[in-house]
């Protein structure tokens, strides 16, 4: 989570940081990166005013949301590296980041320009990220030909969401394929699957048609 710092005006800009960072994901997954920022907005409950006060255009609005999304993944390698058992905090950091949708910005690669905050912000979170995958091996419980580059691919592959709107999410099989996922990743033997399995219906209310 994006943390609050202090109480009134710094406290409010930071909450609203964070409605604005989810709705991001949320309007740009399912409308496109051509979505309008009025879509952002009102999906945040934040007025245009204050959202272009802040932000003098839409490309830096997106540069923005790109290092606020990787300052989360910063907080969850922190959580992961405290953590005393090395392949808790790599299955941990895993979870967390595929939950909060840390790759939804990863189609911008290529469209904006980078700036040196988000060059500095990555830096950071890649060498945070080597060091919880340098920790997995070390333990024995994580496959040797695992690269950081793999762990983040993953992550990226299960923490967008749907491209198709409206397209129904079934959480359970979401978690399923994270588990198998997780377990290809270890060396030890494969652990219960969460949830129960999904069934053919899955498939036949993807097709099924929607009203409108």
């Amino acid at each position: 989570m994006i943390r609050s710092p202090g109480k009134g005006r710094q406290a409010e800009a930071a909450r609203n940081d964070e409605k604005v960072l989810q709705a991001a994901r949320e309007v740009f997954a399912t409308q496109g990166w051509d979505a309008p920022v009025s879509a952002v907005a009102q999906r945040a409950g934040v007025g245009m005013g204050s959202l272009y006060r802040r932000y003098g255009s839409k490309t830096d609005l997106l540069q923005y949301l790109c290092i606020l999304s990787m300052q989360q993944n910063i907080d969850a390698a922190r959580t992961a590296l405290a953590l005393e058992d090395a392949w808790d905090g790599l299955v941990g950091y895993i979870q967390e980041c595929v939950a909060f949708g840390a790759g939804a910005f990863a189609p911008l690669a290529g469209t904006i320009e980078v700036t040196d905050d988000m060059i500095a912000t990555a830096k950071k979170a890649n060498r945070l990220l080597a060091r919880i995958v340098a920790r997995a091996h070390q333990s024995g419980r994580l496959r040797a030909d695992v690269r950081a580059t793999d762990v983040w691919c993953l992550i990226e592959q299960f923490g967008r969401r749907s491209a198709v709107p409206g397209a129904p999410e079934d959480a359970n099989a979401h978690r399923r394929l994270v588990a198998i996922a997780l377990d290809g990743l270890g060396t030890g033997p494969a652990q219960p699957l969460p949830g129960s399995p999904p069934g053919l219906h899955v498939n036949a209310q993807r097709w099924a048609r929607r009203p409108g």
